[in-house]
């Protein structure tokens, strides 16, 4: 813990803070990941009754990139929405990425697995192309020459009127999308870093239509803040405080059940629950006051991945 408080009390040094807040999150710099990650998405989303034609999209989070967006796109989305809370993707980085893209999806070539990406979830039972998804035809449409220009015109043109891509950060400043607008919503590895993540669903059931779903993949560990895996569960609000120190974002510590309990009392419909579990050598009896409520699942669930529909 004493290397966690140090790091924590050295963002409030003048400077400390504005170095980390700029810091690269990772992961949407490469294509193959943002590849990856789409077609994952698309897998469960059909496996589980839900729609793989999206035409509105959005994603919180977009992170170095909005590579796993730009995927949405050429695959046949129309329109997508990128909100983040600091704004680390830029034109040079987008336009590498779905460059790169643009190749993998006109090869269809096969979903980079848990060979090449390990931690990446959902983890699926075949990684081939899923073209009972992405169908000759849907593919002949989505690769078109002049729709393929028109995204890429998007990347340089983003938030303009006419432009297919909308970046916001910090999200949360401005209400921009339309109260039952979005198809489908999604994000990886970001909903255990959202500092009001049930704010952020009532956002998500405000724009989603109804019928609308969304797909969410979420890390629950403790991202280095702690010497365990599940460590973080057992800080005081105070230490807590500390180990956070002027970090613009850290980790919401909320854990799996209370995820689903937002999901719930909004009146989402959960299709999908697959969470992955680790032995934990925390027990119950370690867990902060205010993770009292936590039973030995929550302990033990490292991360999930979660679809549901409005």
């Amino acid at each position: 813990m004493l290397k966690q408080l140090i790091k924590g009390m050295a963002t409030f040094v003048p400077g400390a803070y504005t170095a980390f807040s700029r810091k690269r999150t990772g992961g949407t710099d490469s294509a193959r990941y943002c590849y990856s990650v789409w077609l994952r998405f698309m897998v469960l989303a059909h496996e589980n009754g839900l729609a793989t034609n999206p035409g509105i999209i959005a994603e919180l989070g977009p992170g170095d990139s909005v590579g796993i967006g730009l995927a949405a796109l050429i695959s046949g989305a129309d329109k997508y929405y990128a909100f983040d809370v600091v704004e680390y993707a830029n034109r040079e980085r987008n336009l590498a990425v779905y460059d790169e893209l643009v190749k993998l999806f006109k090869n269809e070539e096969d979903i980079p697995g848990i060979d090449e990406f390990p931690d990446v979830i959902p983890h699926l039972d075949s990684y081939s192309f899923p073209r009972h998804i992405l169908t000759g035809d849907r593919l002949q449409r989505a690769l078109n020459d002049d729709r393929l220009e028109s995204i890429r015109r998007s990347i340089s043109s983003m938030n303009k009127t006419g432009s297919m891509i909308h970046y916001k950060a910090p999200w949360y400043d401005a209400d921009v999308v339309e109260t039952d607008s979005i198809d489908m919503i999604f994000s990886q590895a970001v909903l255990e870093h959202v500092d009001d993540p049930e704010f952020a669903y009532e956002k998500m059931h405000q724009w989603l239509k109804p019928g609308g779903s969304m797909l969410h993949s979420i890390d629950f560990r403790s991202h280095g803040y702690a010497d365990e895996w599940n460590g973080h569960w057992t800080y005081s609000d105070f230490t807590w405080k500390l180990i956070k120190g002027n970090r613009r974002y850290t980790l919401n510590r909320l854990p799996h059940s209370r995820h689903i309990k937002f999901m719930k009392e909004l009146g989402f419909q959960v299709k999908c629950d697959l969470g992955n579990r680790l032995p934990s050598k925390i027990t119950l009896r370690d867990l902060a006051p205010r993770f009292s409520y936590m039973d030995e699942r929550d302990l033990t669930t490292s991360t999930a991945f979660i679809a549901a529909v409005k």
